[in-house]
């Protein structure tokens, strides 16, 4: 196998910047093209609720590499604010839109790595476009929260969603003396644990000034003078300066889905242990693709950086002829909640419930 290959990665962060760099360490001569939509190839997403309290000080520290360090280290191309907006499996090309002129091009690839990740869900509530609301997904995302912090004095803050990022950002949010609400649909914090393991979590999270509001779905969000009022199904209101939407994320599938490549059972990019998708030149890689739970047997949405990693690296051994294989992801996690750390790992009793 000619080593000459021409390979497109489309997106950074974790599984596409793996495969990159992964790529240039089994193949010295291979051209390596990373297309990535926002202005950061490769940035330590779990790290962004924690440069938001302070605890980790240097903005700079979460940039894992850089369009420059790629270039320079590995002599890995990297496009950012480029946007793929077409494949075609025929040609073996992608087109591109460069985000900042508008202007297009086209890139040949021998092999094709796709890694768009996914995107925080945004539910159709009145009032989630006002500017006070932010996600906390990108480097910008927590850039805007910071900059509306630092700007208007926040005294006020809710976080809707209770997962691993709403309960890292409240905690960080009351790191900075602001007070905060947690609110919550589901009747207990952090899904993957049982619920007789996030019962200490609520005292605690209560404990340490956090305003709990579990079983409590949020219907709506409306300008409140310079604030805003988010109502409550069921009644109550809740105010604040500043919402953050933690309430989850779905696969980017999108550009998969216009370039006909098979998708799964959970709505992400279907894969085989390979990373390879219906079409035998495209991998997919990260929080965008369907994997398989080895406890239960069956498909699964796990959007972890560690798996997205490791998925990136074998789709780079399986490029280059290497028969690494993935096992399937687990859902390994860890959280910590002020002064309490929460994991889990394998199939909780929700889930085993839920299948049987």
């Amino acid at each position: 196998m000619s080593e000459k290959r021409k390979i497109v990665i489309i997106g950074g962060v974790a599984g596409g910047a793996s495969a990159a760099m992964r790529a240039r360490r089994l193949s010295e001569t291979a051209s390596i093209v990373i297309v990535e939509k926002g202005p950061y190839v490769s940035f330590a997403n779990c790290g962004l609720p924690y440069h938001l309290g302070g605890v980790i000080q240097e903005r700079d520290a979460l940039l894992v590499q850089t369009p420059q360090s790629l270039k320079e280290r590995f002599n890995i191309d990297v496009l950012v604010n480029a946007e793929a907006i077409a494949i075609d499996r025929n040609a073996r090309t992608v087109l591109v839109r460069n985000l900042i002129t508008g202007a297009d091009d086209t890139l040949t690839y021998d092999a094709l790595i796709l890694a768009p990740g996914a995107e925080a869900v945004r539910p159709p509530l009145p009032g989630l476009d006002l500017p006070n609301v932010f996600t906390l997904q990108t480097m910008s995302d927590m850039d805007g929260i910071i900059a509306h912090v630092r700007g208007t004095r926040v005294k006020r803050a809710a976080v809707i969603g209770g997962g691993f990022i709403g309960v890292e950002a409240a905690e960080n949010l009351a790191g900075r003396g602001i007070a905060v609400s947690l609110i919550e649909a589901d009747r207990q914090v952090l899904p993957p644990l049982d619920p007789e393991m996030a019962s200490p979590l609520h005292a605690h999270l209560r404990e340490n000034g956090i305003d709990l509001r579990l079983g409590a779905k949020a219907s709506a969000c409306a300008a409140d003078g310079d604030g805003i009022a988010i109502t409550l199904d069921g009644g109550g209101i809740v105010s604040a300066d500043l919402v953050i939407l933690a309430i989850g994320v779905r696969p980017r599938t999108d550009l998969a889905k216009r370039a006909g490549l098979e998708i799964g059972e959970t709505g992400a990019i279907k894969v085989d242990d390979a990373m390879r998708t219906s079409d035998s030149a495209i991998y997919a890689v990260g929080d965008a693709v369907e994997v398989t739970n080895p406890v239960t047997g069956l498909p699964a949405f796990i959007p972890l950086a560690g798996p997205a990693n490791r998925q990136g690296r074998i789709a780079a051994d399986q490029i280059f002829g290497r028969d690494s294989r993935y096992r399937g992801t687990i859902g390994t996690s860890i959280c910590k909640v002020f002064s309490l750390a929460a994991g889990a790992t394998g199939a909780s009793e929700k889930l085993l419930r839920r299948i049987g």
